[in-house]
């Protein structure tokens, strides 16, 4: 079975020559099983007809930002939830230069600043435009911000140029989206529990100590495995996230309700991400009553004792004991300390990531991380956490089945 096997794949189509190989690729992403709906520009319009992608895609063709026939006009955030994965075949200069700007003055820029799903861009224009430095440091932006570019190739073309700027082919492209999403099936009846978010442990019925941990790298997990064709139970802490499609959810607030929903689940499953920031430490009593600021002392001490260690005791199973992967957030030395976490707490895997940059970890949507195991570790490139979930998904399934 593909990859593509009932993934939903929105085809935008920029103004340009290479719009005629669009079709074969409708064509070619039909054939695997995608489902394919198809957003033009004006441009694209003038090129090919939309009567030949709606025959193709078996959908009507979407051109209209403001369409009155959509649903209270507001068809293209359907559209933008609707999609698993955003393709613009081709891609032009313009579109390229617009989504670097943000801006939003037609259906296709629209639905890739409203959705959630991965970009892919499949650049085609003349050589000189794709050298063109603004061209160039467009591309650069993009790709900084997680969207892929497929090609462009580089040849003869319409104008008669040779270089770079030709659209790749149709099955070229059509094997990058198969790459995107991975095998179907790498967790084909497995049962998977994923632990993610915070924990919260309460110093008064007002106040907790807690991180700044998201639940966005565990929730991408959950959702990756599940498409993955896991049986998937997500634990999670306080977070502000929507529960991935066909994932069970189990909410928690403090270490010890974590540390009994994940034994309770951990009992049927083949493998357990522990991918939640659990606090290491909790009040030794929390107040009945909201503790009051006393005026004449400037500090005040709260007594501390360590949370139970959820992945540790999960590892340590002998019976029904599951593969076990751990994550470590560092902010110095990470895969020193990563590497000791696996052998002290004898983890199958653990994924270590530096949450002192910027640019990803907590609170972000891009992440980069370590894959550490036993046998060595392998680095991988920074990515939008949903793209890193399912590397990682990946990953961890062959390793389990090892």
């Amino acid at each position: 079975m593909s990859p593509l096997t009932n993934k939903r794949i929105l085809l935008g189509i920029s103004g340009g020559i290479a719009a005629y190989k669009s079709a074969d690729l409708v064509r070619r992403l039909k054939d695997r099983g995608a489902e394919v709906r198809v957003v033009m520009t004006a441009g694209a319009q003038k090129f090919v007809q939309p009567l030949t992608f709606q025959a193709l895609s078996s959908n009507p063709v979407h051109s209209d930002l403001l369409d009155p026939a959509a649903e209270a006009a507001m068809g293209h955030i359907e559209l933008a939830k609707w999609a698993e994965l955003i393709l613009i075949a081709p891609a032009s200069a313009q579109v390229m230069a617009k989504l670097t700007c943000g801006m939003a003055d037609d259906l296709l820029n629209t639905l890739c600043l409203a959705s959630e799903a991965p970009l892919a861009l499949a650049p085609a224009m003349n050589q000189a435009m794709w050298r063109h430095p603004a061209t160039t440091a467009n591309a650069k932006t993009l790709r900084d911000r997680g969207v892929h570019l497929w090609g462009p190739a580089a040849g003869s073309q319409a104008c008669g140029d040779i270089g770079p700027g030709r659209m790749l082919e149709p099955a070229e492209l059509v094997l990058q989206a198969e790459t995107m999403f991975g095998s179907s099936d790498c967790l084909q009846g497995k049962n998977v529990v994923i632990t993610a978010g915070p924990t919260r442990e309460a110093l008064d019925p007002v106040r907790y100590l807690s991180n700044h941990s998201s639940g966005k790298m565990g929730f991408a997990l959950a959702k990756a495995a599940q498409r993955a064709g896991a049986q998937v139970t997500l634990i999670a802490g306080p977070v502000n996230l929507a529960t991935p499609a066909h994932v069970k959810r189990v909410d928690v607030v403090d270490a010890r309700e974590m540390r009994a929903a994940a034994e309770r689940a951990a009992d049927l499953c083949d493998i357990f991400i522990s991918a939640a920031a659990v606090a290491d430490f909790r009040p030794a009593a929390a107040a009945e009553q909201k503790i009051k600021k006393q005026e004449d002392h400037d500090e005040s001490s709260i007594a501390l004792i360590k949370n139970p260690d959820i992945v540790a005791g999960i590892a340590a199973r002998v019976e029904r004991r599951p593969f076990t992967v751990g994550f470590a957030a560092e902010t110095q030395q990470v895969e020193q300390y990563a590497r000791s976490k696996l052998q002290r707490k004898n983890l199958d895997m653990i994924i270590a990531n530096d949450v002192s940059r910027a640019d990803s970890g907590f609170n972000s949507d891009h992440n980069a991380v370590t894959v550490i195991d036993r046998n060595g570790s392998d680095t991988l490139p920074p990515a939008l956490k949903t793209d890193l979930a399912r590397q990682l998904i990946e990953i961890i399934a062959t390793k389990a089945q090892q």
